[in-house]
C-alpha cells in the first residue's frame, strides 16, 4: 500500500494543472469543437445578381463554397435547381436563388440582404449607424438607375415590343436617361466622399462595389454604351477603377469561371 505522502507526490501534478484557469476545460473544448463551416453561395452559373456577393467575398478574403446550378445553354433549365427547389433548399428566397448558408448554418434569402450581411461581415459598411445609411444610399441609387433601365424595356427578355421599339429605347436610354442619372449620382457622391476614389469617406465600402458592378459589370452588349454613358462622371469612373484595381478582385475576375451571362 502506498503510503499517504507518495500518494500526494503522485497526485500533485494534476492538481497543479487543475489549478490553471481552464486548463481541462479548453482541451475538452479544442476536442468537441467541430471544424468551422465555410460560407456556401448557390446559385446559377452565371454572374448575375450574386455576382456582387462574390466581389464583396473576394474583397473581403474569405473562402467560400461557390454552390453552381448548371444551365443547359439550349434550353436555359437547370435540373439541380429544380432539384434544390424540390427538396426545400431555397424556401428562405421564395424558392429562387441566390441563397447564402451562413458558417453557423442559418440560410440567407434575397440577394441584396445577402450583399448588406457580407459588407457588413467585412467592414464594408462605416463604423456607425449613419455612415451605414449613406453607404445603403448609395447603393441604393445604384439599384434605381438599374430598374430604370429594366423599365424601359429594351432588354432582349423583353416580349411586347418590336425590335425597332427597342433599339428606339435602347438609344435614349444611353444617350438621355443613364448619363443624367448618373450626373446626378456624381453629384451624390461629392457630397459623400472625401478622397477621389471612394464614394464614402477615404476606403472601400459596399457602396464602391455596387458602383464597379453598374459600370464594370454590364452585359457584354451594354459595356460599350455604358462606359460612353458614364465618360464624363470622374469620380464614378474612379471609384469603379478603383475597385477593379483591388488585388483581390482583379485575382477574382481573372479566375472566376466563363458563363453564358
Amino acid at each position: 500500500m502506498k503510503s499517504l505522502a507518495t500518494t500526494s507526490l503522485l497526485l500533485l501534478p494534476i492538481l497543479l494543472l487543475s489549478s490553471l484557469p481552464g486548463t481541462f476545460a479548453l482541451a475538452a473544448s479544442a476536442q468537441s469543437q467541430p471544424a468551422k463551416s465555410k460560407l456556401r453561395l448557390q446559385y446559377f452559373d452565371i454572374r448575375g445578381v450574386a455576382e456582387t456577393c462574390r466581389i464583396l467575398l473576394a474583397l473581403g478574403g474569405e473562402e467560400y463554397d461557390d454552390a453552381r446550378y448548371k444551365i443547359d445553354p439550349a434550353t436555359f433549365n437547370s435540373p439541380e435547381f429544380l432539384e434544390a427547389k424540390k427538396n426545400g433548399d431555397l424556401k428562405m428566397n421564395l424558392n429562387r436563388a441566390p441563397i447564402l448558408v451562413t458558417d453557423t448554418g442559418r440560410t440567407i434569402g434575397q440577394s441584396k440582404a445577402i450583399e448588406r450581411f457580407l459588407a457588413r461581415r467585412f467592414g464594408l459598411m462605416g463604423q456607425t449607424s449613419e455612415d451605414e445609411a449613406i453607404i445603403d444610399c448609395i447603393a441604393e441609387h445604384c439599384r434605381d438607375v438599374k430598374e430604370a433601365a429594366r423599365l424601359k424595356g429594351f432588354s432582349k427578355f423583353t416580349k411586347n415590343k418590336t425590335d425597332e421599339d427597342k433599339a428606339r429605347d435602347r438609344k435614349e436610354w444611353f444617350e438621355v436617361d443613364m448619363p443624367k442619372l448618373l450626373g446626378s449620382m456624381e453629384d451624390a457622391i461629392s457630397e459623400t466622399s472625401t478622397s477621389p476614389g471612394f464614394s464614402f469617406g477615404s476606403a472601400p465600402t459596399y457602396g464602391d462595389v455596387v458602383i464597379w458592378a453598374l459600370l464594370r459589370d454590364c452585359f457584354a452588349d451594354d459595356m460599350e454604351d455604358t462606359a460612353k454613358a458614364a465618360e464624363h462622371c470622374k469620380a464614378l469612373n474612379a471609384i469603379a477603377d478603383q475597385i477593379a484595381s483591388n488585388p483581390r478582385v482583379s485575382k477574382w475576375l481573372n479566375e472566376r469561371p466563363e458563363t453564358i451571362a
